[in-house]
């Protein structure tokens, strides 16, 4: 029996998140960032390299930020290109699954056209900031348009978004966490949670 269609399952989700209840973030003074330190700190003892290609993939797109670059798939395939130091990245072939295969996100011709139709509405003034990068990371997730680093993309996705208002988290290790296609409350949850950082800062 073919697995059910996450994919399919989280679009569904999306349209029932009540994203209005995000909390509203405040832009803050420069001070510490909080991908920056993640990586120099846990990421880096772990694996040196890796945290070296994502602080590149960072930095790019933080310029991608300040340039206010559209987000969409070939915006985020550049920053996978250092993430996974890989000459190409393309949008995936096939099913992908996750989670030990509890997972499987299909793929149809319009795949790739629907992840650029929700990135497009990370731009959306009428949904909170919180909201949308909540929902940009889970977009990522559950769309999983690599066949690897889905997840470090993910949270490179919710920087950028925060990012392109001035708003940089001091910590993003509390975001590290598992999340499920077919749970609204907990894509509620992340966005309340970014609001919980940012106040952090204050």
């Amino acid at each position: 029996m073919t697995a059910t269609d996450s994919l399919s399952v989280w679009l569904g989700v999306r349209r029932e998140v009540d994203w209005q209840c995000a909390p509203v973030l405040q832009r803050v003074p420069a001070g510490r960032d909080g991908f920056q330190a993640w990586c120099e700190g846990p990421v880096h003892r772990r694996d040196p390299i890796r945290a070296e290609r994502l602080l590149a993939a960072h930095a790019l797109a933080r310029e991608d930020a300040a340039r206010r670059s559209p987000l969409n798939f070939a915006l985020l395939a550049g920053w996978q290109r250092e993430v996974l130091a890989a000459p190409g990245t393309p949008f995936r072939m096939g099913d992908a699954y996750a989670k030990a295969g509890r997972e499987r996100y299909g793929l149809t011709p319009r795949t790739q056209a629907d992840f650029d139709g929700c990135l497009r509405e990370t731009t959306d003034p009428d949904i909170p900031l919180a909201a949308r990068a909540a929902r940009a990371y889970l977009d990522v997730a559950f769309f999983h348009p690599f066949t690897d680093g889905n997840a470090r993309t993910a949270l490179l996705t919710l920087v950028h978004v925060l990012a392109r208002q001035d708003v940089v988290l001091p910590e993003v290790g509390p975001l590290q966490t598992t999340r499920y296609a077919d749970d609204p409350a907990g894509a509620a949850d992340l966005a309340t949670l970014i609001g919980v950082l940012n106040r952090r800062r204050h």
